[in-house]
């Protein structure tokens, strides 16, 4: 009787293989995250000597950083549809070979305008990425460590987040802002040759419920980038045009129309690219808009920071790089266990507890002052940090665990679209609260004058209270659709 007790719970041969393989590939892939992430932090941080090379203003610099999420949004949900047919294996490695050239491209791009083309080339790899990277990781492991993949893939994002201003701060201090780009082409051709070696197409490519060959919905895809793009331009302004302006009221016409046409599409297409459907779940609608609040003000912390310490307050970028590090480190540090109590403690406690600490931060970013101790900037994006990893893997658990896990590939990408559309419309926001505020006071001027410029700082002082005190009410928000939402139990998940 003991012997078989024994032999019912040993793991067998296949269970230690798959446990075995589940790590290999998970590595495979997280070593693509890591730089994926970690290259948005460099651009951060080489923003000021980027603007300064070519001589652009804040206006002009922020493109770098909105062109390519951008891309990424429009892209996202497209090529995660995409992996569903011919296969997220091959989706991941393209992504990968586009991701290194336009990194090469970036670093020898000749003017400001091939420099934002070139982003918007590294952007498309990234987004092929990011859309089927959730979706392999979790068909790797098991259905009861759902939180487990999760938590060790956004971990995996967190590290890459914190390091790449920690990388970007050392290189400059040494070499030319085109080194970081350069150097970007070594762990994606790592990346490469893990996940061609790695990678199991058969595995990591679940085949859908039914079978057959599916079309692809060229209309829904195009539909929805052009609708993204029109959005993140209204909110972005980058023609400095009034509100009131034709060109606005046109575009937000457009934005309507756009958006009224894609969704009768896609309830009418045999094939979406997008099953919209789910959201008359009201625990999937709710957590997916949870997510994009919570990322809509984290992503103003990752824009307005290095601005903060590197052209308002004269700090090197190697001592500004590591104090941004604090921020994912906490997030890290948060993520690694979050998704594992969730799993036994149950979701929303975290998430809730996650959207308060994002509020406190948010409150005290917004006091901020050029003379606040840097031992209070330090702390504050700690807890900010925590405060992501608390909510961050929950609500990302929450999301797939009121869906069927046939669904999981097409949610995956739609995790990913809706924390890159946040970041991307708050990166927008902040920049175009802190540019208008800056440009109604006359100081529409290049990065690296605002530092020793006294009117000048007041000036970004001023917008940047303004941005915070927008995050303090999307993170309200969020809170409180946090503390609504109920995540189902496994045994309510069909």
């Amino acid at each position: 009787m003991t012997n078989q007790e024994n032999s019912s719970t040993a793991p067998t041969a296949q269970q230690v293989d798959l446990d075995a393989y589940k790590w290999k590939a998970f590595t495979a892939i997280g070593i693509a995250f890591f730089t994926m992430v970690a290259s948005m932090g460099m651009v951060f941080i080489a923003l000021t000597q980027i603007a300064a090379t070519f001589n652009v203003t804040l206006r002009d610099a922020s493109w770098v950083v909105i062109a390519q999420g951008l891309t990424i949004s429009a892209f996202m949900m497209p090529m995660g549809r995409m992996a569903d047919i011919i296969g997220r294996k091959k989706v991941h490695l393209i992504g990968l070979v586009l991701f290194a050239s336009g990194s090469v491209f970036t670093a020898f791009a000749p003017t400001f305008a091939l420099l934002i083309a070139a982003r918007v080339f590294t952007a498309i790899g990234n987004s092929m990425g990011q859309s089927v990277g959730t979706a392999m990781v979790l068909s790797v492991f098991p259905a009861h460590e759902r939180g487990k993949a999760i938590g060790a893939q956004t971990t995996s994002v967190a590290v890459g987040g914190a390091m790449g201003p920690v990388i970007a701060g050392l290189v400059l201090q040494f070499l030319p802002w085109q080194a970081l780009f350069l150097m970007l082409t070594i762990p994606i051709g790592i990346a490469f040759i893990a996940g061609y070696f790695i990678l199991d197409e058969k595995i990591v490519s679940l085949q859908r419920r039914g079978g057959g060959k599916q079309a692809f919905d060229w209309v829904g895809a195009i539909v929805s980038g052009l609708m993204i793009t029109v959005v993140v331009i209204l909110i972005n302004n980058p023609f400095g045009v009034a509100i009131v302006s034709p060109l606005i009221l046109g575009g937000i016409t457009s934005a309507v129309i756009l958006f009224a046409f894609f969704v009768w599409w896609e309830l009418k297409s045999d094939s979406p690219m997008l099953e919209l459907r789910m959201f008359k779940n009201l625990v999937f609608s709710m957590a997916v808009t949870t997510r994009f609040l919570g990322f809509l003000g984290t992503t103003a912390v990752r824009f307005l920071m290095p601005i903060y310490l590197i052209s308002l307050r004269d700090i090197q970028e190697a001592a500004a790089g590591a104090i941004i590090f604090i921020t994912s480190l906490g997030m890290a540090a948060a993520a690694s266990t979050s998704g594992r109590m969730g799993d036994r403690l149950g979701e929303r406690p975290f998430t809730v507890v996650g959207f308060a600490m994002l509020v406190a931060t948010a409150i005290a970013f917004m006091v901020f002052t050029a003379e606040t101790p840097l031992w209070i900037v330090m702390f504050v994006l700690l807890i900010n940090g925590l405060a992501m990893g608390l909510w961050g893997v929950p609500n990302n658990s929450t999301i797939l665990g009121s869906v069927p896990k046939e669904s999981f590939g097409v949610v995956g990408a739609l995790t990913n679209l809706t924390r890159n559309v946040g970041n991307v419309a708050g990166q927008a926001i902040a920049s175009a609260v802190v540019v208008g505020v800056m440009v109604s006071d006359g100081f529409d001027i290049p990065l690296n004058k605002i530092t020793g410029n006294a009117p000048a700082s007041a000036s970004f002082m001023d917008g940047w209270k303004y941005a915070y005190a927008l995050v303090t009410v999307f993170s309200l928000i969020g809170l409180a659709l946090a503390i609504l939402t109920k995540p189902k139990s496994p045994e309510q998940v069909d």
